[in-house]
């Protein structure tokens, strides 16, 4: 492994372990520190401590009873190449374990920004009077997109008395589509404000917001997260771009290292077009049915 990337992940620890610590308790357990967010908005999860040895069996089962008394999910994240005896130790806990790409951009391969078929590219300005209806709408995108995976087959994609199905378009957006409450409206406000946080969205005259992608940082390292498209607008290039414009605007802020993890070796060669490289795994983790009765 290369220096540099020996280096990135170093960078990459203490980005994980910071993001989550302005919005959350935080709690250890043996080798591993869960996030508890305060408030609303998506939760947490648990991956190991800085420093720490390589978290153990009885530390998982530990943080999933704790995960359970909160009414969270019993989600863990961890790099495998800087973790990587924690697979194993994981799955013999009963979890399962997805094995994600883990990429990072190279700035001088980036894809410039370009423009889209049937849509405008655009971040999403806090101080817009339009700004509560297009958070809205993009995470109705979000919900719709990722219950409908672009390599899901039809089956796969539908689910029985739901908005989800394989070609949802602007009409089911619109359908899945509810307010922000107040004080989540003004947290996602406040964040948007700086370069911590940004949101981009591909926006057609026509048809409303199709696809979405975010941004959060942590000093100068950024992730790009989320990035969506509507099931009836994909393969017209709209998470290219997005990803693209998210990565151009934080590099103009200030932002020195930006990565991302793909879902899957096809989405992360999508990435990889973009200017992005993969460097390692990120494991997502969560329990497998069989060992959530089990536990007690």
């Amino acid at each position: 492994m290369a220096q540099a990337d020996v280096d990135v992940f170093v960078r990459l620890e203490r980005f994980y372990d910071a993001v989550p610590r302005p919005y959350a308790t935080v709690e250890d357990f043996g080798g591993l520190v869960l996030f508890i967010r305060d408030g609303e908005g998506w939760p947490y999860y648990a991956r190991p401590r800085i420093g720490a040895e390589t978290p153990s069996a009885a530390d998982i089962t530990a943080v999933r009873r704790r995960q359970r008394e909160l009414g969270i999910p019993e989600a863990f994240e961890w790099v495998h190449e800087t973790t990587p005896d924690l697979l194993a130790v994981a799955r013999s806990a009963g979890l399962d374990v997805h094995l994600a790409p883990l990429l990072v951009l190279d700035p001088a391969a980036l894809l410039p920004e370009l423009p889209v078929p049937g849509a405008t590219v655009r971040v999403l300005d806090p101080r817009s009077p339009t700004f509560a209806d297009d958070v809205a709408a993009s995470r109705a995108v979000s919900r719709l997109a990722f219950g409908a995976p672009a390599n899901a087959t039809p089956l796969e994609g539908a689910t029985s008395g739901s908005l989800v199905t394989m070609d949802a378009g602007p009409a089911e957006r619109d359908a899945a589509t509810v307010a922000l409450p107040p004080g989540e409206l003004q947290r996602v406000r406040t964040h948007s404000a700086g370069t911590d946080f940004l949101t981009a969205v591909a926006d057609s005259p026509a048809e409303g917001i199709l696809a979405t992608g975010g941004i959060q940082r942590a000093g100068d390292i950024s992730e790009v997260v989320g990035v969506a498209t509507l099931p009836s607008a994909r393969n017209r290039g709209y998470a290219s771009q997005l990803t693209a414009t998210l990565a151009h605007r934080t590099l103009d802020t200030g932002a020195t290292t930006v990565f991302l993890s793909a879902s899957d070796d096809d989405v992360a060669r999508l990435y990889t077009r973009v200017g992005f490289r993969r460097i390692g795994t990120a494991c997502i983790a969560e329990p497998a049915a069989a060992a959530i009765q089990g536990l007690g």
